[in-house]
């Protein structure tokens, strides 16, 4: 999986986790509480020695830095209360070139190995685990593997088979070529093309990259540090360069880069350290240490003076013609392992541009200059040098020499003027909520915050640092100007970099016509190398024909080399969370009393009745009205700072949901939420009371601020859809088969980015954008009134909490029923959206490759049939279309699953060059599993795979939500546990039949988007929408 590494906006986030016990016989020691308990340093523990040891009290951790005496390979393990352990390895990977060699790498490596030489183990061991977490990420100089789960018998299978993966994978030419790139052709069961027409190139990480490089915000930030950083190249592989690598070349960086010399390994938990190193040793025991290469990769210079770049990239359809530039200025600031100067650069560039009150924010995209930021504005320290950007989307051509002027212009006035205490203040607070915040997937965040830098060189304990550093940034802080002469050293001098990407109207048809002229050239060095043309085609088609039989072999070969959990390891009874009910004023609150570190988490629903879609295609930009515009005695800047300094975060949202009872029914509402230090949740409400009842849409700079976020919204709306394409099909797909799904999808799906670039076109319509106003000012008296008549509340805090919780919310919705709201008259369009309920529906979007959503209607969560349809999905996605989809078709994912109270039976597509294909094996689908024989290892594989997201740890904010929000019981749940436990493979063959059953009858219903191909036909009975057109339409 390729990781991006986007700038982080805030300071850095050590979060904190739920303590929980193991429920095992063996006892535990109490790792987190002292470093007695623990091995000291010098100590020798298999083939390990202890470096070093550290207690961080504030975190309830032990951490302690070993060697491999044999390899010099750093070991970390951080000792906690935690019973979801974590194991990570990672290796340092400078790319050596943009073929996306590590990227390709991190895919080959999972394919096969010596202790599991058969296809795909990892995909084989998702299955046979009760894992919470397992994946491989490939950044920018560093690849990591990294596992989670609360299992202690999975933990060490876990390990076991990422380390034999990592350190001795096969690395087969047929992994290579169907992971990496080939060409073949398109369709190798079609009759063979005597030309060799039907050849194209393939690859799972070629489509992956072609599929990222359709976002045009990705393609910026790409390109842009491809600038700044050239020596690092292009980790994840650009697909004109991916044609290039060779399998001698994969296999060569293997042999240099994934040795245990070259490795950091992490693990995290309350399992015994000794456990961890006797695997791990012997593993490592085996190799010898060797020179490695572990440079730190460093940014070009930029001290002789400012540098500017202009390149060309795609055109954003959502944005107006005539503003479609994106710009940004860069500095290079010090050594990222400085922790306390880069703990204060964070501090200090989040006071420039977090929030609509940041001055940066103001001067750029309140200006008018911009539509919104650029996506690498902000302070990056994961590469051994900091970069702090700031810069625009949407900028039209007169603007862009305007842009850095205004930069430099604000940033001179801002640190002439000093930053504001307050606002430090309020940053620092929230360092110290998400510390306090008792997480699920902490050990995770230390991996993803830890092992990344500890690869250019940063002390690992320095990471998980947080008293001492912020008491040194005070102590600083007291210094005349402090963040002041720290942002002036860096900001305000000529060493930067001005990077400028503006469209071109043929960037698309160029990236077309370059593939297939690469193609020809290929296909003539193969030509060349076997003889002829027509022998050139028939090994291509000969390699193909034989990936394809490794593939189908692979299906039935044994997989008993591979360890796997058994059903008996699943709980019968769910984990128990005490909840209670009673009324406090007008509205029913639920209560959850769990240990929170003095910490509440608050959230309301007031329902909607009988909401018009038009009005409820608004909610969302209502929602977002209520955090921008302010109120008549607070402007929006002083809002946020005072959010900052007395809440976690306050926000206001739509809630949609299904009923548990029936398929049809549906419930929606405005959902209201937050959390606070017990001390401040009178605050928090004040907070929340004055954004939804003081927003004062009539204020003179209501229109211009509306007007903000409709051109923000627009700009990278269709990056974002090609971010989760198969989602946005999904939704579309729901919208046509349940009542909740077509609420969900007017105001989150294609529906709401179209409504968005409509509303963002008419902008300049002052008429337009009254009559807007108005009916936002419709659903907030609608709210009001629907908090003062019909509420419900859910609590979640500690035991002593209670009764001045029980107060604060009585004086919340006392002062809320006070509060009178009446609704202005707008005219509304009567007419409802209409979706299709069945059939095929296709939206062209300007992407070079597909995301597919088909769905049917099943049953409702309370119906005994539920547990089957899950455990059919679950076999469907291991054993069927990830074979044909993703092995043979080469999309990047595919899917089915069947959540339980969504009703709704779905398989989808992600990232996919071959659709047609894909529409095929969906629709077949039912059939194959119908007329399989599953074994009763098989339908364990499946218990396990959907108890993994049913028994994943969940953070103490999260437990009740599914009562509170759907009204699903824990009674409920406990019988569907018991239910799932028990599905047979009969169960399942019925479920199976159910699904051809539906399809026969016509109530599939299928969504596709991307580029049109030829069996997209209207005459075929396809629905087409040109969505790429109406986009730009609108825009224009």
């Amino acid at each position: 999986m390729l990781s991006a590494l986007r700038t982080a906006r805030a300071a850095p986030r050590l979060q904190a986790s739920l303590s929980a016990s193991r429920l095992v016989a063996c006892p535990r020691r109490n790792y987190a509480s002292a470093l007695d308990s623990l091995p000291k340093p010098g100590d020798r523990i298999h083939g390990f020695t202890l470096q070093k040891t550290k207690h961080v009290p504030e975190l309830e951790l032990s951490a302690l830095l070993f060697q491999h005496d044999k390899t010099g390979a750093d070991y970390l393990h951080v000792a906690r209360d935690d019973e979801n352990n974590v194991f990570s390895i990672g290796f340092k990977t400078n790319p050596p070139d943009a073929t996306g060699v590590p990227h390709i790498l991190e895919h080959v490596t999972l394919c096969s190995s010596e202790k599991y030489p058969i296809r795909d183990p990892f995909f084989k061991m998702l299955p046979r685990s009760l894992n919470n977490f397992m994946n491989a990420f490939t950044t920018l100089d560093h690849t990591m593997y990294p596992i989670a789960t609360t299992n202690t018998k999975d933990f060490r299978n876990l390990m076991t088979m990422y380390l034999d993966s990592t350190l001795h994978p096969l690395l087969k030419k047929s992994d290579f070529v169907q992971e990496g790139w080939r060409i073949g052709p398109e369709n190798p069961a079609a009759p063979a093309d005597a030309d060799g027409k039907d050849l194209v190139f393939k690859g799972v990480v070629y489509n992956e990259m072609k599929g990222q490089f359709s976002d045009a915000t990705y393609f910026y930030y790409m390109r842009w540090l491809q600038e700044i950083f050239p020596s690092l190249n292009f980790f994840g592989g650009e697909p004109q360069k991916i044609t290039d690598l060779t399998y001698e070349q994969l296999r060569a960086f293997h042999q240099q880069h994934y040795h245990p010399s070259n490795s950091k390994i992490l693990t995290y938990g309350d399992t015994p350290v000794e456990e961890h190193l006797e695997i791990v040793g012997k593993e490592l025991d085996r190799f010898s240490k060797i020179a490695v290469d572990q440079e730190n990769k460093l940014p070009k210079s930029l001290k002789n003076g400012p540098k500017e770049v202009v390149v060309h990239g795609p055109v954003d359809r959502m944005a107006p013609p005539d503003a479609q530039n994106r710009i940004s200025v860069a500095w290079i600031m010090g050594d990222s392992n400085d922790i306390q100067e880069s703990f204060a650069l964070n501090v200090a560039t989040s006071l420039l541009i977090d929030g609509y009150g940041s001055p940066m924010y103001r001067a750029l995209v309140e200006s008018g200059l911009g539509t919104d930021f650029s996506p690498n504005t902000g302070y990056d320290a994961h590469t051994a040098k900091g970069i702090f950007s700031l810069g625009l989307n949407g900028v039209t051509e007169e603007n862009l020499p305007k842009i850095k002027e205004t930069i430099m212009s604000e940033l001179r006035g801002v640190l002439a003027n000093g930053l504001d205490q307050q606002k430090i203040e309020g940053v620092l607070h929230q360092l110290e909520l998400v510390l306090k915040h008792k997480t699920a997937k902490f050990g995770i965040n230390v991996v993803r915050n830890v092992q990344g830098q500890w690869f250019t060189g940063r002390d690992p304990f320095d990471s998980l640092e947080y008293d001492s550093i912020v008491k040194k940034f005070r102590k600083n802080l007291a210094k005349p100007r402090y963040l002041e002469h720290l942002l002036e050293k860096y900001l305000l001098t000529d060493d930067n970099l001005t990077y400028i990407m503006k469209p071109s109207a043929t960037f698309a048809q160029e990236l077309a016509a370059e593939e297939a002229d690469r193609l020809q050239k290929k296909i003539a060095e193969e030509s060349k190398k076997h003889g002829s043309p027509e022998q050139a085609y028939e090994f291509l088609r000969k390699q193909e024909l034989d990936l394809v039989e490794e593939q189908d072999s692979g299906r039935t070969q044994s997989n008993d080399c591979l360890p796997m959990l058994n059903v008996s390891d699943i709980p019968r009874q769910q984990k128990e969370i005490t909840l209670r009910d009673n009324t406090v004023d007008h509205a029913k609150v639920q209560w959850r009393e769990a240990p929170t570190n003095e910490m509440t988490y608050f959230r309301a629903i007031a329902p909607f009745k009988d909401l018009p879609d038009e009005l409820r295609m608004l909610v969302p930009l209502f929602c977002d009205s209520l955090m921008r515009i302010g109120t008549k005695s607070k402007s929006m800047e002083e809002i946020e700072d005072l959010i900052k300094l007395k809440t976690g975060g306050i926000n206001v949202g739509y809630h949609a949901a299904g009923s548990p009872f029936d398929l049809q029914g549906a419930e929606e509402g405005l959902s209201l939420s937050g959390h606070a230090f017990d001390r401040n949740v009178p605050a928090m409400y004040e907070l929340l009371q004055t954004v939804l009842f003081e927003t004062d849409f009539e204020s003179p700079k209501a229109y211009k601020m509306i007007r903000e976020l409709l051109q923000s919204g627009a700009s990278g709306a269709v990056d974002a859809v090609a971010g989760s394409g198969h989602m946005y099909a999904a939704m579309y797909m729901n919208a046509g088969l349940k009542a909740s799904g077509k609420m969900a999808e007017q105001t989150g799906g294609l529906t709401q980015v179209k409504l968005i670039a409509r509303l963002a076109a008419a902008e300049e319509n002052q008429e337009a954008m009254a009559e807007l106003v108005q009916k936002l000012k419709a659903i907030q008296a609608i709210a009001v009134n629907n908090m003062k008549a019909n509420v419900r509340v859910a609590l979640t805090c500690g035991a002593d909490a209670t009764g001045p919780n029980e107060q604060a919310l009585k004086n919340f919705l006392n002062s809320t029923a006070a509060t009178n709201f009446t609704a202005p008259n707008v005219a509304l369009n009567s007419q409802a959206i209409q979706y299709p309920a069945n059939g095929n529906t296709f939206f062209n979007m300007p992407y070079q490759v597909s995301y597919s959503a088909l769905g049917l209607p099943t049953v409702p969560y309370v119906d005994p049939r539920g547990a089957s349809y899950a455990l059919l999905a679950a076999l469907l996605t291991h054993k069927h279309l990830h074979h044909e989809i993703r092995e043979k078709g080469g999309a990047y994912g595919a899917f089915a699953y069947s959540r339980p109270v969504n009703g709704v039976f779905t398989l989808s597509s992600y990232r996919d060059p071959n659709p047609e294909n894909t529409l095929n094996v969906m629709k077949d689908a039912g059939r194959w599993a119908a007329e399989r024989e599953w074994t009763a290892q098989e339908l364990e594989e499946a218990k396990l795979t959907v108890f993994q997201g049913i028994d994943a740890p969940m953070s103490v904010s999260a437990e009740g939500l599914l009562r509170f929000e759907v009204g699903v019981t824990r009674e409920m749940e406990q019988e569907r546990r018991e239910r799932l436990l028990d599905v047979s493979r009969e169960d399942v063959r019925k479920a199976a039949e159910d699904v051809v059953k539906g399809l026969g009858e016509g109530k599939g219903n299928f969504v596709l988007l991307g580029p049109r191909k030829p069996f997209v036909d209207e005459a075929s009975g396809w629905k087409v929408e040109d969505m790429a057109k109406e986009l730009a339409e609108a825009a224009a």
